[in-house]
């Protein structure tokens, strides 16, 4: 039987991210991918420390933007790239109350480095009122990212793609089927509500679907905001997207999503454009807006790491690390995203 620190069940922002940390620490581990495309990895993958809609940022925000290019440098060393993309969010005005309440807002001592005051003018796009840009906001390029982050655990024999049977867990010997494992960790996104040891935590699945386009005419090089995020992935190509379905669970396109999708382009992007493509998936949203990490209550090296939401690259990369340490160094967790808070 192979013995291993541990095993990681799930293998979208998460997973990757906390894979990354047992890497680094040089710990043995098997990450399972069942091969299923994840929320992460059609996500915009957008690293924006404003809430767009009141302007404002939210819990441990700077933490999470200092984090984040230390761990990307650090990722950078094994995969020889930096998936970091230096374009700021510039958000489109609906009126000119919301440029009255961005200064505002951009004299608040907790938001003035983030909230540019000086305010610009797209050519590309419809913006009567201007765009307000967004410092230290940045993306990731989602596809190269997980294309070579799993590329680089399968070649270094940490990757196993097969679904994770839970019945397979020996709990007394601490085995899944050939592996010994010291600690269980379940980063499965809307899984986890089939999970039998963590079913009971209330991870909602939120649906977003989102299109790749072509675009006659190239926006400026930002990533533009106002009902939905538009951006340029590669060439021609163009990510618009993504809507929030907290009702809708179906495994199918929701007709009212594709349009809501095409009509808001439609007002923002006067052009000529093609659809490409459209996808969906389901993030891992919790009602309090934080993410849910800790142990379970019987199975003392049972672990989550769950609820990331619509922030998967900031929280997934940040509370990464603050896992490892308390998994490794028993640095306590906040009560705000320890998954006691459910017990």
């Amino acid at each position: 039987m192979e013995q291993v620190d541990y095993i990681i069940v799930g293998a979208g922002y998460a997973g990757v991210f906390f894979a990354h940390q047992l890497i680094k620490e040089k710990k043995s581990f098997k990450i399972f991918y069942d091969e299923n495309i994840s929320a992460s990895q059609i996500s915009a993958g957008v690293c924006n420390p404003v809430i767009l809609k009141r302007f404002n940022t939210f819990w441990k925000s700077q933490e999470q933007i200092d984090y984040l290019d230390v761990i990307f440098k650090e990722i950078e060393t094994y995969t020889s790239k930096n998936y970091l993309i230096d374009e700021n969010v510039v958000r489109i005005f609906h009126n000119d109350s919301e440029k009255v309440q961005w200064k505002k807002n951009s004299e608040k001592e907790n938001l003035e480095s983030f909230l540019n005051n000086d305010f610009i003018k797209l050519n590309s796009v419809e913006n009567p009122f201007e765009a307000g840009k967004v410092n230290h906001s940045s993306r990731l390029n989602v596809t190269d990212f997980f294309q070579d982050t799993l590329n680089y655990l399968e070649e270094n024999n940490y990757l196993i793609r097969e679904k994770f049977d839970y019945d397979l867990i020996n709990t007394e010997n601490n085995s899944y089927k050939y592996l010994s494992f010291k600690n269980l960790i379940f980063c499965e996104g809307v899984a986890s509500n089939h999970n039998p040891y963590f079913k009971e935590i209330p991870i909602k699945p939120n649906k977003g679907h989102c299109l790749k386009i072509i675009l006659k005419l190239k926006p400026e090089p930002y990533i533009i905001k106002k009902k939905h995020f538009l951006f340029n992935l590669e060439n021609d190509e163009y990510y618009y997207g993504g809507t929030y379905d907290r009702f809708d669970n179906s495994d199918d396109i929701n007709k009212a999503s594709f349009e809501e999708l095409e009509n808001g382009l439609r007002e923002l992007y006067k052009n000529d454009f093609e659809i490409k493509d459209i996808n969906f998936a389901f993030r891992a949203t919790v009602a309090d807006r934080r993410p849910i990490l800790g142990r379970h209550q019987k199975y003392q090296n049972f672990y989550i790491f769950n609820g990331l939401g619509a922030r998967g690259v900031y929280n997934g990369s940040y509370f990464s690390k603050v896992l490892f340490d308390y998994l490794e160094s028993d640095i306590e967790l906040d009560s705000e995203i320890d998954v006691k808070r459910f017990y």
